[in-house]
């Protein structure tokens, strides 16, 4: 077989990525015939179909997989040695792939703004998913780090817990509830509960708390977006658990109170991780000991804010 040039597995890791030639041919700068002709030297060298197209969408055969993951290692192998390079040299340039959690959006765009004012020449590509999603990658590994709170406990992770997530109980502002401070869990087997779709991390925390405590809860909604149960708890609907991050470190906010429950809040956290197998950037690095400081990171920005 004769091997593929880096231009080539760049080009197969944008139609990869994007479903498209067109779309892929744009994003690596080629004409879309340049592309075309591309691929099929590519797909002629290998020696088996690499993809085909389904309702006008590039769909990946087994053999393409293999390929497009064999040239995301090589490539990220390259690009790490570059970074080695550019530490050599003083340099602190490169590329940062983050996958976040929908939650985590509430703190980690601050965390990386302060990396990136310490290292303004990182360019950083932020994903922000539901638990799912961010599984899906860290198994097809398409980032440098993942920022979660319940980790997969089926894959071999480097996992380090970086800051405390909270789950606190939350009502409407005008909740009788709120004028009492030794309400207990048993007795909000009344109240009906908006909570986070089955597979969040915090809805995960939360059912396996409730079932160690025996508390079967009267669920009235199930939201996917921190935002959407504020909303429907602000409007009366029930009861709410979310993590206090998304109250943004108060007690009262948009219409909604954290309440005083026995038991409350649940205890959580923040983890970073990566495949245990795959030796991170200098760059992911750096951020990852950022993250590790998280914590008092926010507290001196909250300070100078």
């Amino acid at each position: 077989m004769h091997p593929i040039t880096f231009r080539q597995m760049r080009l197969f890791l944008a139609l990869a990525q994007t479903g498209s030639v067109s779309a892929a041919a744009r994003l690596v700068n080629v004409t879309q015939p340049t592309a075309s002709m591309q691929l099929r030297e590519i797909t002629e060298t290998v020696g088996f179909p690499l993809y085909e197209l389904i309702a006008r969408k590039v769909r990946l055969t087994d053999a393409g997989r293999e390929l497009a993951r064999t040239a995301r290692q090589i490539n990220e192998e390259w690009d790490q040695f570059a970074q080695r390079i550019d530490a050599m040299k003083g340099l602190r340039r490169g590329r940062l792939r983050v996958a976040i959690v929908s939650t985590a959006e509430y703190f980690v765009p601050r965390l990386v703004g302060t990396f990136c004012r310490k290292y303004p020449d990182i360019e950083v590509s932020l994903e922000v998913l539901n638990r799912d999603g961010v599984v899906r990658r860290l198994r097809e590994s398409l980032d440098d780090l993942y920022v979660m709170s319940m980790p997969p406990d089926d894959i071999d992770l480097d996992d380090q817990v970086f800051m405390a997530n909270p789950l606190v109980l939350i009502s409407a502002t005008g909740s009788p509830l709120l004028r009492r401070d030794d309400t207990t869990l048993s007795e909000l087997s009344g109240q009906r509960f908006i909570l986070r779709e089955p597979g969040s991390g915090t809805r995960m925390a939360v059912d396996r708390y409730f079932r160690r405590r025996g508390f079967k809860p009267r669920v009235r909604l199930e939201l996917g977006s921190n935002e959407a149960i504020k909303e429907a708890v602000a409007g009366g609907l029930g009861l709410g658990v979310v993590s206090r991050h998304t109250l943004h470190g108060r007690e009262r906010e948009d219409g909604v109170a954290v309440l005083a429950v026995e038991g409350f809040p649940i205890s959580s956290s923040w983890h970073v991780v990566h495949p245990r197998q795959r030796q991170i950037s200098p760059i992911a690095s750096g951020f990852r000991e950022h993250l590790l400081s998280g914590e008092r990171v926010l507290r001196r920005g909250a300070r100078a804010g």
